[in-house]
């Protein structure tokens, strides 16, 4: 099967004529180094169905960085039948200089000139049989978004031939010695000897990794460097060759008109008011997710105290379960409405299945260990995704590359360029993708800091918790707002990571900022169909975890929870001699300092237990909830405030397991807090650990878990002592005040070094 490779730059389409190809579920995003591996994928419209490679959007064919390694290398080494080079038809000149390296291989080209719908909106013309003409390769205008000549460009990419010379658009002075060092590289019988020509007189480093390439360099280029005249004949070329065949739409008389990109921008991007904006945009995000007081509305809300109105109009209970999903004296934002019909419908499984179990235990491992812990987790898959949904939607509009460039010269005071936002806020959907993107980060330790603040951006598998925690706050002590604790923990996030990386790079990690270019795209429409590849994309491989990982570590927590050391099955109200309780009591005084620690009570373990479980999933701290309040009810009944069984079964949200939990324990409001942060800001889930393993450093991975151990307990630390005594604010900022002193006189010099002892010497 002939394969051919996607290659262009980044925010070109590439990725979205990846999809248009082959259906695949590839994330669409529009920063540079979206897609940091070749993804794969099969065009199956053809005679002969063509294997499609997808590599990484890169601006050349130089290594400087990871990227442009794994392109280059692939095009070279990987034997594609053919590349199809993808060109922003809307940034010509820019885009075509990798095509003239790339022309330079003997692998056979095809130019696929994209977005030209954009072009004629703007009222440009583009002459492409004349710039197929100069090119010497076939050229297809499309429009991937759209799939407007598609099909014509797989089959006249199916007709390439399938062997080319590579030629260059290089001339001048710089000809001869390319000509010596093809000439060299064809008597070795090396591939694409033009390519390699071309590379070694720009010096670079793959290429001087060859056996005998410096010497001949050396030799050829007689002291001169060529690298800037070979990049300055690119550019003089395209611009005086190839873009002339794009003809610009006559500008207004008063001057040249501003596009609509221009004019959002002129706001969004306003050195004022863009982080204001931004702010405000993700509270209306989080808002419309989990707000239960989303609208009032005059007429429904005369009917005072929700439901028990309702049922005086004489509704059925199925109906009046049915607008329970959508109203409960106010109306519901659309993540809590798809929450109420998820938790509904599990409810339903739920008592159908309990139904059909006699014996106890069995029931008591069906409903509460496994149904309990999954649904637990599923109920908030509608939640999730909607945020991803918002999320997505800001990425395919253009917005997202925005806050990069805003931020990067707030960034840039803390060490880290704007570059470094992306796979930060990526790290609000998961931390394995954020961590993987971290590969576009071409300085070692800007990309080490931002590994390790990543997991301070709460995923959605602690969105659960979040939720859990504030809602069971709000439930039990009548005090603040669900969301807008889940939002304020959010921000603490992002402070925590603003802190620590400040930290790092004026301590361990002390450096220059790379510099940060990327190209802002147009704004445009988000394309219904790549939305839905990323939500399905997000939703099997959550669902997949929920049936695995989480399905696992709920049947072992309630079998942990009802069998003791002798391996006796114990009741629920034996839980406290159980497996589990052991472990939990044995590492509660841990968290003392945090507020949940000894001083919440005999049964205070069952937080240790839930912050504990979190470090395979995250999802299985709410699981853990769930099997914990069922085995406090039987053993705490009484103290409970009338919570039952029924009302357990049915909560898919963990809120009223949290209730339980707090009224068994007596944990207090501040306390509760911590328990979020510490969550949030502690060692990720086992899959995130081991992408860190792998993305980091040789060495680093280790002071990465210590990192992030040290960071949850002082965050935690702090959220509870200050909250518990405000007072000890002043201690804190005192602390601070020290430890920056501390930083300052370091960097200065003025402190000593802290020098390593070699073997054998005296103390």
């Amino acid at each position: 099967m002939k394969t051919y490779a996607l290659a262009g730059n980044p925010n070109c389409g590439k990725t979205t004529l990846f999809n248009a190809l082959t259906g695949s579920t590839a994330h669409v995003g529009n920063w540079p180094g979206v897609t940091v591996d070749k993804r794969e994928g099969t065009y199956k419209k053809l005679s002969t169905p063509v294997g499609i490679v997808d590599l990484p959007g890169i601006y050349s064919l130089s290594p400087y960085t990871p990227e442009e390694v794994i392109a280059r290398n692939y095009i070279l080494d990987g034997a594609p039948d053919g590349i199809i080079n993808i060109v922003d038809a809307t940034n010509l000149e820019r885009n075509l200089y990798l095509t003239t390296q790339l022309l330079e291989t003997d692998v056979p080209v095809i130019v696929a000139l994209n977005m030209m719908d954009e072009v004629e909106k703007a009222g440009d013309t583009i002459d492409v049989a004349a710039l197929e003409k100069a090119l010497g390769v076939p050229v297809v205008a499309i429009s991937a978004v759209n799939g407007k000549g598609i099909a014509a460009l797989m089959e006249r990419a199916a007709a390439l031939p399938q062997t080319r010379k590579g030629n260059t658009v290089l001339s001048g002075a710089v000809r001869k010695p390319i000509e010596e060092a093809f000439a060299y590289y064809v008597d070795c019988g090396v591939a694409s000897p033009l390519f390699h020509a071309v590379k070694l007189l720009e010096n670079d480093e793959l290429e001087w990794e060859r056996k005998g390439a410096r010497e001949i360099s050396e030799q050829i280029a007689a002291g001169k460097d060529w690298e800037a005249a070979i990049a300055d004949g690119r550019y003089t070329y395209i611009a005086e060759k190839l873009a002339c065949f794009k003809e610009k739409a006559q500008a207004a008389e008063q001057g040249v008109q501003l596009t609509k990109s221009d004019r959002i921008d002129k706001v969004l991007t306003h050195r004022v008011w863009a982080i204001p904006v931004f702010i405000v945009i993700l509270f209306a995000i989080f808002h419309v997710t989990f707000a239960e007081d989303f609208l009032y509305i005059g007429a429904w809300a005369s009917l005072g105290k929700g439901l028990p109105a309702l049922a005086d109009l004489g509704l059925s209970e199925g109906m009046e379960t049915f607008v329970g999903i959508f109203y409960d004296g106010k109306v519901f934002s659309p993540g809590v409405i798809l929450f109420n019909a998820f938790d509904t419908l599990f409810g339903l499984i739920t008592d159908a299945v309990g139904g059909a179990i006699g014996a106890e235990w069995l029931l008591g491992l069906v409903a509460d260990g496994i149904l309990g812990g999954l649904f637990a987790v599923l109920g908030f898959l509608p939640q999730i995704l909607l945020l991803f949904l918002w999320f997505s939607v800001l990425e395919d509009s253009g917005y997202m590359a925005r806050i990069a460039f805003v931020l990067d010269r707030i960034f840039r005071k803390f060490g880290l360029s704007g570059r470094s936002f992306m796979p930060m806020i990526m790290g609000f959907g998961c931390s394995v993708p954020a961590m993987v993107n971290t590969r576009t980060l071409c300085d070692r330790n800007e990309r080490t800091a931002t590994i390790r603040v990543i997991p301070f951006f709460s995923c959605g598998a602690k969105l659960p918790i979040l939720t859990a925690i504030a809602g069971g706050i709000v439930q039990q002590f009548a005090v603040g707002n669900a969301d807008l604790i889940t939002y304020g923990m959010y921000l603490l996030g992002i402070a925590a990571a603003i802190v620590s990386v400040l930290l790092m790079r004026h301590t361990t990690m002390k450096g220059e900022v790379p510099p940060f270019i990327m190209e802002l795209p147009a704004y445009h429409r988000p394309r219904f169909k790549n939305l839905i590849l990323h939500l399905w994309d997000k939703t099997k491989h959550f669902v997949k975890k929920a049936f695995t990982v989480i399905f696992a570590s709920t049947v072992i927590i309630w079998l942990f929870s009802h069998l003791d050391f002798s391996w006796h099955y114990l009741a629920d109200e034996q839980m406290n001699n159980s497996i589990l309780a052991s472990m939990g009591k044995l590492i509660q005084p841990v968290f003392t300092p945090l507020g949940f620690g000894a001083q919440i009570g005999e049964f205070g373990w069952v937080f240790a237990v839930a912050a504990l479980t979190g470090l395979v999933a995250k999802e299985n701290v709410v699981a853990t909830f769930g099997t914990l309040g069922a085995c406090l009810l039987a053993v705490k009944g009484d103290i409970l405030g009338g919570i039952t069984g029924d009302m357990l079964a049915a909560d898919e949200e963990g809120i009223t397991s949290a209730v339980a939990m707090i009224r068994a324990t007596g944990i207090s409001i501040p306390a509760l807090i911590a328990f979020i942060a510490f969550n949030m800001t502690t060692v990720p889930c086992f899959a995130a650990c081991a992408t860190a393993k792998a993305e980091l450093p040789k060495g680093e991975f280790k002071r990465t878990l210590l990192f992030w151990i040290v960071a949850s307990y002082v965050v935690s630390a702090a959220v509870y002592t200050v909250g518990a005594w405000w007072w000890t604010i002043f201690v804190w900022l005192a602390a601070s005040a020290v430890a920056v002193t501390l930083i300052v006189l370091f960097n200065k010099g003025k402190l000593p070094k802290i020098r390593k002892r070699t073997k054998g010497e005296n103390v």
